[in-house]
C-alpha cells in the first residue's frame, strides 16, 4: 500500500529539513516578482545609485533570513567565523539554496589581501531584466551583493 508508514511530525516549520520536498520556485514567478521589486523601487528613487542601494537593502533582508534558516537546520546554530570559510559557505551552500547550483567560482583578489570575488557568469537576477539606455550602469546584482554582504557581516560577529 502506498503511503503507509510513519510520517515524521515536526513541531516547528524551521525543523523541517531543507532537502525534503520540492525546493524549487517557478522561474517565471521569480522573474515576475523580482521585476516588480525593481520597478517599485525605481519609482521611489531619483538615481541609479539609490536604486542599487535599495536592492542591496532588500538583499540584506533575504540574506539574513536565509542565513538564520541554514544555520538552524544544517549547522546546529553554528556559524563560520573565518572570512574564507564564510565565503566558501556562501559560494556553495547558500548559492545552491538560492539559485539551484554552486556559484561558478570563488577567487582571491589581487589588490588587497582580504579581497575575494564570487563569480557567476549568468546571474539569475540579471537574466530577465532589460535595462533602458538612460540606466546603462544599473546592475540588479546589487540584490545578490546585499545577500552576500549580510551573511559575511552576521557570520563575522561572534556571540559570547
Amino acid at each position: 500500500m502506498i503511503g503507509v508508514g510513519k510520517i515524521k511530525q515536526y513541531s516547528n516549520v524551521l525543523d523541517k529539513p531543507l532537502t525534503k520536498g520540492k525546493q524549487e520556485v517557478s522561474l517565471s514567478a521569480f522573474a515576475f516578482l523580482f521585476s516588480e521589486l525593481v520597478q517599485y523601487n525605481q519609482t521611489q528613487v531619483d538615481n541609479i545609485g539609490e536604486l542599487e542601494r535599495r536592492l542591496e537593502d532588500a538583499g540584506y533582508a533575504v540574506g539574513a533570513r536565509v542565513l538564520e534558516l541554514l544555520c538552524h537546520r544544517d549547522k546546529g546554530n553554528r556559524r563560520e567565523t573565518r572570512l574564507l570559510n564564510i565565503l566558501s559557505f556562501v559560494h556553495s551552500t547558500v548559492w545552491k539554496v538560492l539559485f539551484g547550483k554552486v556559484a561558478d567560482s570563488l577567487e582571491k583578489g589581487t589588490e588587497h589581501e582580504d579581497e575575494y570575488m564570487i563569480s557567476e557568469k549568468e546571474l539569475l537576477v540579471n537574466k530577465f531584466i532589460s535595462i533602458p539606455k538612460d540606466m546603462g550602469t544599473f546592475n540588479c546584482g546589487a540584490f545578490v551583493a546585499g545577500i552576500v554582504r549580510v551573511i559575511a557581516l552576521l557570520c563575522s560577529v561572534t556571540v559570547n
